[in-house]
């Protein structure tokens, strides 16, 4: 299989939220292909977009503004260390525990009116998080933004990608939609050293107005018409109660083995109950007639190794980001603001390749971008490898940060592109949710291992030695991981590159095909107007 799906079929030009005419009744449709679905896009159709791309900012913004802002929360909330954790880790618990029923709810509820639900919670826990005086409660209301984001995640994704057909159109709109949320996590590094000088509670706050906007609009724009794909049948409640509990309890055990031990009985128990509830979903799931995960869905080479690559790219770079900010803090005396200014030209330079992505996947495909954006990233990893007590910006942290940067830029698109090409509309919120589920587990799992890895290392031992003792080993577990991933990744260039037999003669006979089936519907419609002058006579 390849990633430059040809469209056999005609689509309805991809502003279904166009203009208002586009939900007439007798609207024509336009190829998939056509210069207006490939490159013109109204006022109407970019608010849309406009709107999708809000919400990814604003879950990127809210996982790195509240990183920062962590040390003055557990001074002012008196939480310990543990406790502390759990402001992030419940977010992520919420948000990859529940991702695979929210891109199944998006397809059986409507792509539309899951979002828009799913972002009014957003801003109600956003503001509930900036008012709260109680640790237990903050966390609950991180829980319930990761819930949301795991709802308008997936819901945001398959909107695009049943609203702009593969191709042009799709990937422009897929770069922009990657650009916002790398964008989000840069200037959310950035504004939170801000706003945690004013007050903590301002890097919850903020989000809300943003929010509130951004579902205003979408009531406005967003179209409609792609809840018509919607998937038919009904609900798979043992699946969704499974899948769901091993996401959860998967999650929740890797980010707690570090304190409780790997070998401990608590975690050795919670992953043979991990193994047990996912045997049990996978056993629904080929049985039941209605799944929240068609296991089908695998059997496309292109789905399978885009959710395998986005295990390992978010989680190395879940794990580097860890070990960078440990040692450019702990070990360099970096700042807050410092160390998100340091990071900061990584995101600039994903925020500032959108347009050139989007026509390097037009050109050579998902599956041969991927692997250079995997490479990059992890040449920019190995780079980070010469660290030492007097590392400086320009010598260690400006190139590697480029390199990772310009990776990310190339690597997040083509997994999203490769993860959703050649998959029914009515099922476009099951592979969004995968390969997001895919991303949030990867990055939830390999942070847990990074960061035993680096306790190990370093022993308990505060002195440089000691620090860099931890960060090296730990950096080589985040460049061997995206190492696997790059592997992955080549198989998909590889298969790629081969030439599909029998070109010629499939483009003639997709061409017959086609004037055949116009034909046919001349003919039909011939005999219709036919028989509505006959009955007029009568």
């Amino acid at each position: 299989m390849t990633d430059t799906t040809v469209i056999r079929t005609p689509v309805v030009d991809a502003p279904a939220a166009d203009t208002p005419a586009a939900d007439a009744p007798g609207a024509v449709a336009r190829p998939a292909g056509s210069p207006v679905a490939a490159s013109h896009w109204s006022p109407r159709l970019w608010g849309a977009l406009v709107v999708l791309c809000a919400a990814m900012f604003l879950d990127a913004l809210d996982v790195s503004m509240v990183g920062v802002a962590l040390p003055s929360i557990g001074a002012d909330l008196h939480l310990s260390d543990s406790a502390l954790q759990w402001v992030v880790s419940g977010y992520v618990l919420g948000y990859g525990g529940l991702l695979l029923l929210g891109g199944r709810a998006a397809d059986l509820l409507g792509r539309r009116r899951v979002f828009l639900v799913a972002l009014a919670v957003f801003a109600g826990a956003s503001l509930l998080g900036g008012l709260v005086d109680s640790g237990p409660l903050l966390i609950g209301a991180r829980f319930l933004k990761g819930v949301s984001a795991a709802f308008t995640a997936p819901a945001g994704l398959s909107i695009i990608t049943t609203t702009f057909p593969e191709g042009p159109a799709r990937n422009r709109a897929l770069s922009i939609y990657t650009t916002c949320s790398a964008a989000g996590f840069s200037l959310g590094l950035v504004i939170s050293g801000l706003l945690t000088s004013a007050g903590w509670r301002l890097t919850f706050l903020m989000p809300v107005p943003v929010a509130l906007v951004a579902l205003l609009a979408g009531v406005k724009l967003l179209p409609r018409r792609g809840d018509e794909h919607r998937a038919s049948g009904g609900y798979d409640v043992a699946g969704a109660v499974t899948g769901t509990a091993a996401v959860l309890l998967l999650v929740f055990t890797v980010t707690e083995a570090q304190g409780a031990g790997w070998l401990s009985l608590r975690t050795v128990a919670s992953l043979l109950l991990v193994a047990a509830l996912a045997a049990a979903f996978l056993l629904i799931e080929t049985r039941t007639a209605h799944p929240l995960v068609r296991l089908g869905i695998f059997r496309d080479a292109g789905v399978r190794r885009a959710n395998l690559t986005a295990l390992t790219l978010m989680g190395s770079y879940a794990g580097f980001q860890f070990v960078a900010t440990l040692y450019l803090q702990r070990l360099l005396g970096w700042s807050a603001l410092e160390t998100a200014l340091g990071l900061l030209p990584g995101g600039a330079v994903v925020a500032f390749s959108a347009g050139a992505v989007g026509r390097l996947l037009d050109r050579f495909g998902a599956a041969r971008v991927l692997p250079v954006g995997v490479a990059s990233m992890a040449l920019g990893y190995a780079l980070f490898l010469r660290l030492d007590e007097h590392s400086g910006f320009l010598g260690l942290v400006l190139p590697s940060m480029l390199l990772i940067g310009a990776g990310f830029a190339l690597a997040f698109p083509s997994i999203n592109v490769a993860a959703t090409s050649g998959v029914a509309d009515d099922e476009q919120g099951l592979a969004s949710g995968l390969v997001n589920t895919a991303l949030q587990v990867g990055g939830a799992i390999v942070l847990a291992v990074t960061t035993a890895v680096l306790t190990a290392g370093s022993a308990g031992g505060t002195g440089a030695h000691a620090q860099l003792a931890g960060y090296r080993p730990a950096l080589l577990l985040v460049t061997g991981t995206t190492a696997l991933g790059l592997l992955i990744a080549l198989t998909g260039a590889l298969r790629s590159g081969r030439p599909a037999p029998a070109t010629a003669e499939t483009a003639t006979a997709e061409t017959e095909t086609a004037r055949t089936a116009t034909a046919a519907a001349q003919t039909v419609t011939a005999r219709t107007e036919t028989a509505e002058e006959v009955r007029a006579v009568r």
